[in-house]
């Protein structure tokens, strides 16, 4: 049994939003995925074939929903009736309008689990029951390009971030389309089940997806939610060159800072110091570089920007626990 990860947070119920219209791929994919994760949670904590955490599909009502393709899906409860740690959003088709007065009690149960700590992600059109409980304020978001013109003009406080495939601010998370989503639910279930139940599910289910973006770096959202613009912009230059060689001393002196105020202004405004942070950003690449390609342990450790290998996994091993070949096994030859 492997051991459990004890930064994870406690896992016991997660709550899948279903109204009629909704896109029944999308929901049944998030189901699907984190039944998955939850029976992998459950051998790993010596359960056997017991689930580690319930999956719940969640309505305003007790009555079944009727999705876009005109589907019956039955629910397992309504939305006061758990305390789920984590609300998947999955898209729906429909006026938001319509939507917003068929069912009421939506913004407030988003708006109250939220303020108790619970994780919310939404995909596509879900992000927006996020945007309309005022979650998404001041922060970055995405959704389906189709919806761009329409959610910039419902909600122009909101971020919208349109070369993003998944967004991340203060527990909230956001992903544009069916295949994003994807991968935003590979990330929720390594936040929550940790790296070896998330890499044995994505071995099961993304293997063979090509997609045509490459996966953003998620988990950084809310390390801007902060007001030091000189900061945001340094934070969005290291994101788009962290795999280059430069010295943090020219990048303040290029945003008008002395190394010494750079250096304070920066952990001041996003809780880390400038390594860390770019060594994270680096990090995130590797995993996902180890997860989706056979490039040697080598040539990646110089793809993020680091010309010793052996440094590179001893800084990998850092932050993950496990080494880069590691990483790799567990995603490419775990046991089933």
């Amino acid at each position: 049994m492997s051991p459990i990860h004890p930064s994870l947070i406690p896992l016991r119920q997660v709550a899948i939003l279903a109204t009629d219209g909704v896109i029944a791929s999308t929901l049944m994919q998030a189901k699907d995925f984190f039944h998955m994760a939850s029976l992998r949670d459950g051998r790993r904590r010596g359960q056997g074939l017991t689930p580690g955490f319930r999956t719940s599909i969640v309505a305003p009502d007790t009555l079944p929903i009727t999705s876009f393709s005109q589907d019956r899906i039955a629910t397992d409860a309504t939305l006061s009736a758990l305390r789920p740690q984590l609300i998947m959003l999955p898209a729906f088709w429909g006026d938001f309008d319509q939507m917003l007065e068929r069912y009421p009690d939506v913004i407030p149960w988003l708006q109250a689990e939220h303020a108790r700590g619970t994780l919310i992600s939404a995909e596509a059109t879900g992000v927006f029951w996020i945007a309309a409980a005022g979650l998404l304020n001041g922060r970055e978001a995405t959704t389906y390009w189709r919806f761009f013109e329409e959610f910039s003009e419902r909600f122009p406080d909101v971020i919208l971030c349109k070369d993003k495939h998944i967004t991340d601010a203060d527990n909230i998370y956001c992903a544009a389309g069916i295949t994003s989503g994807c991968d935003l639910a590979i990330h929720l279930i390594e936040r929550l089940c940790g790296s070896e139940v998330a890499q044995a599910v994505a071995r099961d289910t993304l293997y063979e997806v090509q997609r045509n973006y490459t996966p953003g770096i998620i988990g950084f959202g809310g390390q801007k939610l902060h007001q030091d613009v000189a900061i945001l912009q340094i934070q969005q230059w290291l994101e788009e060159h962290f795999a280059e060689k430069f010295r943090f001393e020219d990048v303040a002196s290029q945003h008008g800072m002395s190394i010494r105020n750079f250096m304070r202004r920066f952990q001041a405004a996003t809780g880390d110091k400038p390594l860390h942070y770019l060594q994270r950003l680096r990090i995130e690449t590797a995993k996902n570089l180890l997860s989706t390609t056979r490039r040697s342990i080598k040539t990646i450790s110089y793809d993020v920007g680091y010309d010793d290998a052996s440094f590179f996994a001893r800084l990998f091993r850092q932050h993950t626990d496990l080494s880069p070949n590691q990483y790799r096994r567990q995603f490419q030859h775990s046991s089933q």
